[in-house]
């Protein structure tokens, strides 16, 4: 049970929300990440809401965490990002983190965020290539992250690697941004999410030590399976959600307040226009209520849990595409003005499709879970 006050949180977040607006545009059209609403949420001690309150957290819920993903993808998709990944680094170091770590995370002063994706494994982020050498004084890291969100910005890397000695598929590591070896290989330029600072990082004998390392070696598959993929697919799924909610908004916006002067009557008049937003608001409530319904099978830990996971990403991020078809389609050519925002929405959709595990995977991961096999 959280101890959070719910109006008080309500009330931060709107906070937060009113200053990531402010800013969204600039972040976009400038590729800049989100300092702004990253202070905000400092300052709000929402980068702690996913922290335990016996560290100095706010002791929030993956509900909580999901509500507060939303509710920024609403105003800047790219905000929503940091904010998601830097959740998912959270619960892996709340689990098997130090103390000391954990503090900083709940003060504000920790960002952290997730590098699992590898241009050796691609889209299977569970099977890295990059390796973890056993040497004098710790060990040595060699890698070729592909995506790390908030690569410039993150304080650390919750890293993965194969294992050092023991059998599995994986390990998990904590590596400082700073750590003498890592090297962003290439500024992010995207579609969408243009300012989460997506980027490529390599690592040339990055030395660390045995506390470095999260978990047990060889237990990195467990910790991404049964820590970091419940968590990601309910906020990136958040961010979806959010999406399509800012992408409908602001069509309705526009058709309601637009004029055919010549008729006297405004866009939302015409019964084609009205046929599309309803289409868009009706995929956009289904995706939600099978997020909503997947907090809940994870919180009352129902047998359908698993499957709510897999099925719940799939589901948004490809309703988000639809759905923000559908907003561009209702504003004409109004939509391809950057200050309609609808366009904005449209772009930032794109990523979480793109991002592992992808539809395809997720299909074959429930097609599996449903006839009985074993997912992996």
């Amino acid at each position: 049970m959280s101890s959070i006050n719910e109006a008080d949180f309500l009330a931060s977040l709107e906070r937060v929300a009113k200053v990531a607006a402010t800013h969204a545009h600039a972040v976009d059209q400038q590729g800049r990440f989100p300092e702004e609403t990253v202070e905000a949420l400092r300052a709000e001690g929402l980068l702690g809401l996913f922290s335990a309150t016996s560290v100095g957290g706010k002791g929030g819920t993956l509900r909580h965490a999901a509500r507060a993903v939303e509710r920024i993808g609403r105003e800047c998709g790219s905000s929503a990002m940091v904010l998601c990944m830097h959740y998912c680094g959270t619960a892996v170091i709340e689990k098997f983190g130090d103390e000391a770590t954990r503090r900083e995370i709940a003060e504000g002063k920790h960002l952290s965020t997730l590098a699992f994706s590898e241009a050796g494994s691609r889209s299977h982020f569970w099977a890295p290539i990059s390796t973890a050498t056993k040497v004098d004084g710790g060990y040595k890291l060699d890698a070729h992250k592909s995506w790390i969100t908030a690569a410039s910005h993150a304080t650390a890397y919750v890293w993965s690697s194969k294992p050092s000695g023991a059998e599995g598929a994986s390990s998990i590591w904590l590596v400082s941004r700073t750590a003498k070896g890592l090297k962003t290989t290439a500024a992010f330029d995207g579609l969408g999410l243009r300012g989460n600072d997506s980027a490529p990082i390599s690592a040339e004998g990055v030395i660390v030590g045995e506390s470095a390392r999260l978990g047990a070696d060889g237990g990195g598959f467990d910790i991404m399976m049964g820590v970091v993929l419940p968590v990601f697919s309910l906020l990136n799924s958040a961010c979806s959600v959010g999406l399509m909610e800012a992408a409908i908004g602001r069509a309705i916006g526009h058709i309601t307040g637009t004029k055919h002067q010549h008729l006297n009557s405004s866009v939302a008049d015409i019964p084609t226009v009205r046929a599309y937003v309803s289409k868009a608001k009706v995929r956009a409530d289904a995706a939600r209520a099978l997020w909503e319904d997947s907090l809940a099978a994870l919180e009352a830990g129902r047998a359908d849990a698993q499957l709510r996971v897999l099925e719940v990403k799939a589901l948004t991020n490809e309703s988000a595409l639809e759905v923000t078809d559908l907003a561009m389609r209702v504003c004409g050519g109004a939509a391809f003005r950057k200050e309609n925002g609808v366009e904005r929405a449209f772009r930032d959709a794109r990523a979480g499709f793109v991002m592992a595990p992808t539809s395809d995977a997720l299909y074959e991961f429930m097609g599996r879970a449903l006839v009985g096999l074993p997912l992996f």
